[in-house]
């Protein structure tokens, strides 16, 4: 494969009067995770069935795994493998039964397909489930078997859409293990989800999807700083010592119940280190020193909630 691994550009999709998709590029490198973000309704699901040629797109240049969607959508059928937001699994049957079941659709051998099959059962701690009904299996144990059936084609490119919705925080976090060990061997991996933290976790890259465009996109750091908000919080025990400190530190903002202070700051160390010089003038030490940066929940509500992003930090992210 030559160029990036999935490259939209002027992507669109329409329901009738309902525009889903208004002129979408996103650019994917080869062995990474990418992270798309937007509200319930916002098209991401719509991305990924696009991506993944279950849905057909109005417009747009589509390449994924260096294959023309709209020329070769057999090529990137391919290429890819899909795990969606509900379980493919078929809880009637075993999961080693699922796994076998998926060999064949893929037209492996018997005995190559009984090989992989227990290659990825046992790499996804399911060997000893195996035999069992996966109506059984617990969510957790669903969302790996669904994940070791997308696998069984090899693919290098894998749509996970919200994988982990519903898992428990020990499975969820189970997961994220298991998409970083995908991507340590290679493997793109496209991602939607609803939590925050897990973007902000696993993504090489994330975009934010709102109002049918991409209301950004950029590394976690370089999304975090396009809202404002940061601060140092300064907690003193001492009324004299907090008021010393109030009126050195200009531009602080006052909580005389519990003797804090606010004072706006981007956290870096260059910043954080002229406030404790400017209180180090003082002669007086804060009881509590505690520094907040904008978080991708921040990130998320600014650039989905109708609040203004500075004009200069987006620019530095494009």
């Amino acid at each position: 494969m030559t160029g990036p691994a999935i490259a939209a550009n002027g992507l669109r999709k329409s329901y009738g009067d309902k525009v889903v998709l208004d002129g979408i590029d996103l650019t994917v490198p080869e062995g990474t995770i990418f992270s798309l973000l937007g509200p319930n309704g916002a098209g991401k699901t719509t991305v990924v069935k696009i991506l993944s040629t279950l849905v057909t797109a109005d417009a747009g240049d589509l390449r994924v795994g260096g294959h023309d969607l709209a020329a070769d959508p057999q090529a990137v059928r391919a290429a890819i493998g899909v795990t969606g937001q509900f379980s493919a699994v078929d809880g009637l049957i075993t999961g080693e039964e699922n796994m076998l079941l998926m060999a064949d659709l893929h037209h492996l051998s018997k005995r190559e397909g009984r090989r992989v099959t227990d290659g990825l059962l046992e790499r996804f701690d399911l060997t000893e489930a195996a035999k069992k009904p996966a109506a059984t299996y617990s969510g957790g144990m669903k969302r790996r078997l669904d994940i070791a059936m997308t696998l069984v084609g090899n693919p290098r490119i894998i749509f996970l859409d919200e994988p982990t919705t519903g898992l428990d925080p020990r499975s969820r976090h189970g997961m994220w293990q298991i998409i970083r060990e995908l991507v340590s061997g290679g493997v793109t991996v496209f991602l939607t989800t609803q939590y925050l933290e897990e973007a902000d976790e696993l993504a090489d890259r994330i975009a934010v999807l709102h109002d049918s465009r991409i209301a950004a996109e950029g590394t976690a750091a370089e999304l975090k700083r396009l809202v404002p908000g940061g601060h140092v919080r300064l907690r003193f025990t001492d009324p004299a010592d907090y008021r010393s400190a109030a009126s050195a530190l200009h531009g602080s903002s006052r909580d005389d119940d519990s003797l804090s202070l606010q004072i706006p700051s981007g956290g870096s160390q260059r910043e954080l280190r002229a406030v404790l010089d400017r209180l180090d003038a003082t002669g007086v030490e804060a009881e509590e020193l505690t520094v907040h940066t904008p978080d991708l929940d921040d990130v998320f509500f600014a650039l989905t909630g109708g609040a203004t992003v500075p004009h200069q930090a987006e620019e530095a992210v494009r």
